[in-house]
């Protein structure tokens, strides 16, 4: 008996090698079994998205569709009235006239379209920017203190969001006209102050962004409520704010049927009504066809929107993404 494994023989070890049992002689050798290696698809998350070929063309069909009105803008502003109506519309003309439609389109009808600009300017700032400040000053109010009657104001503020504008033109016309404002710029600044959604955007923004703890906190050091306002929640509430106010200005700066019904005076026309009314010379009689001037003049009032978006981007987004989180 071997009690030590070093001290086994070579010739034992030949003779257990030979008594283990082993393939038939003859038989084929079976490969090893191997277990097949699976490849881990990694997992995707919203900052690294799975890549759909269907959801990429979509998106590339609405880039196309949203671009497209502007490229063709853009092309036919360069374009005289007989390049404009004679040449395919999404390539250039033979000459540029980019610049001399501009200067023309500056000057028509004793400079008209200066005028509309500085009107649509006064809309805008005296509308679009009340509506922002009263939007903040009551989400602010409604988000922060606590009032009977809080509830019914919410339901009437989620009430007049789904009430489409152009429902209350008519009651409004008649309310002005009653008391003596149709037809002047209060016709339309003090219908823009209201802003139903904006309000509610400030009202959740300011739930989400203004600390209950920090206003606690400078209360407790002996600021009164319009210093905590303006020195702790106003600047929290900037991105918010920009929102509001992008919002409120594009809607202003567009607003079209409500100057329509109360404004009949061309000189208080703003930039929407005043380039209608020029592509509506081409179809009264004697009218003069200045679609040229039209077109340049569309492309005047878009730029300074598409500017303001792309310079207030950062705030914008931030601010649209406010309550999208829940801590």
């Amino acid at each position: 008996m071997i009690t030590n494994p070093t001290d086994a023989s070579p010739h034992s070890v030949e003779c257990g090698a030979r008594s283990a049992p082993g393939p038939a002689a003859g038989a084929p050798r079976k490969a090893p079994a191997t277990t097949p290696l699976r490849r881990r698809r990694a997992a995707h998350t919203p900052l690294d998205p799975r890549r759909s070929i269907p959801l990429t063309m979509l998106a590339g069909l609405v880039v196309v569709y949203t671009l497209l009105p502007l490229v063709w803008l853009v092309i036919n502003a360069t374009k005289d009235q007989e390049s404009l109506l004679g040449s395919f519309g999404l390539w250039f003309g033979e000459d540029f006239q980019l610049w001399d439609n501009i200067s023309r389109t500056l000057s028509y009808d004793d400079g008209a379209f200066v005028r509309w600009a500085l009107n649509t300017l006064l809309y805008v700032a005296a509308g679009a920017g009340g509506a922002t400040l009263l939007a903040v000053l009551g989400g602010y109010a409604l988000a922060v203190y606590e009032f009977p009657g809080r509830r019914a104001v919410f339901a009437v503020v989620i009430g007049a969001v789904a009430v489409p504008g152009t429902a209350l033109a008519v009651p409004t016309f008649l309310m002005f006209s009653g008391m003596g404002l149709a037809d002047t710029p209060w016709a339309v600044i003090i219908p823009s102050l209201v802003s139903p959604f904006g309000l509610y955007l400030m009202w959740v923004f300011t739930a989400e962004a203004v600390p209950v703890e920090l206003l606690e906190a400078a209360r407790i050091d002996g600021a009164g409520e319009l210093r905590v306002f303006f020195r702790v929640a106003l600047p929290l509430l900037m991105p918010g704010t920009v929102t509001v106010l992008l919002f409120t200005m594009v809607a202003t700066w567009n607003n079209y049927f409500l100057p329509l019904i109360m404004i009949k005076d061309p000189d208080w026309y703003p930039l929407s009504l005043g380039l209608n009314a020029w592509s509506a010379q081409a179809r009264t009689a004697g009218g003069e066809p200045v679609f040229d001037l039209v077109i340049t003049g569309s492309l005047l009032t878009v730029a300074p929107i598409v500017v303001i978006f792309l310079l207030l981007q950062r705030h914008w987004q931030s601010g649209l993404a406010a309550g999208s989180v829940k801590e």
